[in-house]
């Protein structure tokens, strides 16, 4: 397993009017813990894209367990468990400042090749880093 951390303060503009995170926010989250991840062993998703590999979400499952509210201090844990293939398995977990668990999601995504719009092998220079770190 592969885990990455991230902290972030939630905003007023991500909240409804009883002050809890909108549940359509936590797609946002998911996807800052999966570019913090790649940017955390050297990877930048801005790179791939001008290499001309996409990463679009094909499957997402997210578990409500608690609400966070505005202005909470929020951890989000990103893991990858299984060197990709064509697809790319992420799971995630949200914490509040207590350490209460309040989100689980899952995410799957696809490497696309830009020109032909078809899925590809990941990038060798992703492949190797995962080696170098996983073995």
């Amino acid at each position: 397993m592969l885990s990455n951390t991230i902290q972030f303060r939630v905003r007023y503009a991500e909240t409804d009017q009883m002050s809890y995170v909108y549940h359509g926010n936590y797609a946002q989250y998911l996807e800052m813990g999966r570019i913090e991840w790649l940017r955390n062993i050297g990877i930048s998703y801005k790179k791939m894209e001008e290499d001309g590999i996409m990463l679009p979400v094909i499957n997402l499952n997210i578990n409500y367990l608690k609400s966070a509210k505005y202005d909470d201090l929020l951890t989000l844990k990103t893991s990858l468990f299984k060197k990709p293939g064509v697809k790319i398995d992420f799971s995630y977990e949200i914490y509040n400042k207590k350490q209460e668990l309040l989100t689980t999601a899952n995410t799957t995504l696809v490497f696309i090749n830009m020109k032909t719009n078809k899925p590809t092998r990941p990038p060798k220079y992703l492949l190797d880093e995962l080696t170098k770190i996983l073995g």
